[in-house]
């Protein structure tokens, strides 16, 4: 009878459990798609070098994915207390014609199991068709061929999701044996009738609290924008992380006492329609759910910063290797190295890079094309606080932990317009005693361009030199996937002596057409590390395929989790407050019965209806918004060096997120509480 009475009840109450059912789904099907891409990438033909970052990548995945769980298992525990909620008239009733506490606790037991392995069903049937496509993005990132596709059932990320969700399903059935064991009679039968006496704060107060919270988070949007003590110690990210909670939570809880007095004060529209019952009802809400708010928005906050610049990484990423990898290969070595010591690397070191691969063995002349060999140089008496002149002491005030006690690199102009040749780099022309400084790294973009404004000279080999440009010229000279070039300096050709020579470096194309035969070549350089030559030089090498193949996969790895914790975070986020909202709905239906006695129509209590909610699900979201805009500047603060290419197009492929789940989860809520209001 209760195996009857359970089954009937979940088809009775189907639109109670919609939510929550798409909820579970949504979360089983994510849940399986981002564990199952260890058993898509089988399929893949990459690099050996690339399966180490995908083996990599699954690992951290997993990892993320108990995290991850914790987060579903709290969302799913909330929805449960929810629907206990809206059910308990209905347990109230069992009670009341004799079924002991025992029998109602095992009806909800059979129903949660009920409804876990009908979730887990649909979310494993849908998550195995999305990650089919989920293969194609994966081959996609990681520029893999793709050509062997075959449909894949991933077992060990089914028994995975079984598992992890068995556990939370488990919890889940204890927590709700307790509440209904702990629940009254009277409660239950009275839930719907119950009241909640709308608190007002003080006006003085709130107002005080309000603007100290706007001052607190504007602190915290400088420290994270213009604050320079984070970069100099990473702990203090941690004063506007917590300074930020602080001002989310007083800010929400300033603003519910707040709220109905300033729409008190503007009769017009207080007294307009349904206003004054509306604003009640969105003041309530916000009163009675600092926290949760406060929660909700930050979790928004940083469902959009996760997702913003994971995908601006990849993005970027993929833009900055055409870009600054133009080459096959780069050598490069010390040279004139001086050792007191027995230090076979010391004889070496005199040597041009391409007699040390002879030394190796290899034929320049049979692997590489477009063979060209430069030398920079270094003077000691030229170190970076000498080419800052007058700036020197308030940058070191401004950025005491950087480096300014080192030489400055040289190069000759005739070799940097040579190079800009292979570089697709704009060539310079220099006066006899005319310096450029040639850089891409924006992190010391104002420290160099500050000491180029007031026309810095530098004394090089007993010559003065001044600087052409009142800052620097974009250029670089090691092949890197990110923007690295803090400044090498460019002389004419008589400026430099070869007794300075600090570096050469050569760079090449390999002769090689084919992917696999340049692979070939590759595999002949990476064999110089078994080569007992390998212990005089030391020689190191940079090549493109070694490039996309680390820069790719780090870039899929970083969206990839992104995208899991982003999706999950607002899933969350659009869940919680939706069964808030439904919640709401159900203990207010005594109050809209009441306002359609005094002669509201279905549209006007409709209308007030959508705006409550649709306050209630965009007030948290306009919050993390402009919490998002200094968050997102503060990473692509960071990841400077990366670049912030595409950065609009991630924050379009964001909202587009934001639309489709957050959208979606409002325009559900709002249909499924003008049910359960509707007489």
């Amino acid at each position: 009878m209760l195996y009857k009475l359970s089954f009937k009840n979940i088809k009775k109450s189907f639109k109670d459990y919609a939510i929550y059912f798409f909820t579970l789904i949504l979360g089983i099907s994510i849940f399986y798609i981002f564990n199952s891409l260890d058993s898509q990438t089988v399929m893949m033909r990459v690099s050996s070098n690339t399966r180490d970052i995908i083996k990599l990548m699954n690992n951290m995945l997993s990892a993320v994915s108990v995290f991850v769980s914790f987060i579903l298992g709290f969302l799913i525990i909330y929805a449960s207390r929810f629907l206990i909620k809206r059910r308990s008239k209905e347990f109230g009733v069992y009670l009341t014609l004799g079924m002991s506490k025992r029998k109602v606790s095992k009806i909800l037991l059979l129903e949660t199991i009920f409804i876990g392995v009908i979730s887990l069903f649909i979310g494993l049937v849908l998550g195995t068709l999305l990650s089919q496509l989920m293969s194609l993005l994966v081959a996609n990132m990681f520029e893999a061929d793709f050509t062997d596709f075959t449909f894949v059932f991933s077992t060990s990320a089914a028994v995975k999701t079984v598992i992890y969700f068995g556990v939370i399903y488990f919890i889940v059935m204890v927590f709700n044996v307790v509440s209904i064991s702990k629940c009254k009679l009277i409660d239950l039968i009275r839930n719907g009738k119950k009241t909640e006496t709308l608190k007002l704060k003080n006006p003085i107060v709130s107002t005080l609290i309000f603007i100290l919270s706007c001052v607190d988070l504007g602190v915290a949007y400088y420290l994270v924008t213009g604050g320079v003590s984070i970069l100099d110690d990473v702990r203090m990210i941690f004063v506007p992380i917590v300074m930020g909670i602080v001002g989310t939570f007083f800010l929400f809880w300033s603003l519910s006492g707040l709220l109905i007095r300033l729409f008190k004060s503007l009769k017009g529209v207080y007294f307009k329609e349904l206003n004054s019952f509306t604003l009640k009802q969105i003041s309530s809400r916000v009163n009675t759910t600092v926290m949760s708010m406060s929660i909700i928005c930050l979790m928004l906050f940083v469902t959009i910063c996760v997702l913003s610049s994971a995908l601006s990484l990849k993005n970027s990423i993929t833009a900055n290797l055409k870009v600054l990898v133009p080459m096959d290969i780069q050598f490069y070595k010390d040279l004139d190295i001086v050792s007191e010591f027995d230090d076979p690397t010391v004889l070496d070191s005199h040597l041009s890079i391409k007699e040390t691969l002879g030394n190796f063995d290899f034929d320049v002349d049979r692997y590489l094309t477009d063979v060209f060999e430069f030398n920079t140089y270094a003077s000691s008496d030229v170190k970076v606080k000498d080419t800052l002149g007058d700036y020197y002491e308030k940058a070191k005030s401004l950025y005491p932990r950087l480096i300014y006690d080192v030489n400055e690199s040289f190069m000759k102009l005739s070799d940097y317009n040579k190079l800009a040749e292979y570089f697709n780099l704009e060539k310079l022309t220099l006066s006899d005693d005319e310096y450029v400084l040639v850089a891409d790294f924006d992190g010391w973009a104002g420290i160099r361009n500050e000491a180029l404004k007031i026309g810095t000279k530098i004394n090089l080999f007993g010559k003065e030199y001044k600087p052409k440009y009142s800052e620097y010229v974009n250029g670089f000279i090691y092949m890197s996937p990110n923007h690295i070039n803090t400044g090498y300096f460019v002389v004419p050709d008589d400026a430099l002596d070869e007794s300075a020579r600090e570096t050469a470096i050569l760079i090449a194309n390999y002769k090689a057409l084919s992917k696999e035969d340049k692979q070939s070549v590759e595999d002949v350089i990476n064999g110089f590390s078994s080569n007992p030559y390998i212990n005089n030089t030391n020689l190191k090498a940079n090549s493109k395929i070694a490039c996309y193949d680390n820069s790719i996969g780090l870039g899929a790895m970083v969206t990839f989790i992104g995208l899991y914790l982003g999706i999950i975070f607002l899933i969350s986020s659009a869940a919680i407050l939706a069964l808030k909202e439904l919640s709401e709905s159900t203990d207010n239906k005594e109050r809209y019965k009441v306002i359609r006695k005094l002669g509201a129509d279905e549209k006007l209590i409709n209308k007030s209806l959508f705006r409550q909610i649709g306050i209630f699900f965009l007030f948290p979201l306009l919050v993390a918004i402009v919490h998002s805009v200094f968050g997102i500047i503060f990473c692509n603060y960071v990841l400077e060096n990366i670049g912030n290419e595409k950065l609009l197009v991630s924050i379009v492929m964001t909202s587009v997120f934001l639309v489709f789940i957050y959208g979606g989860y409002f325009v559900i809520t709002y249909l499924y509480s003008k049910n359960i209001i509707r007489e």
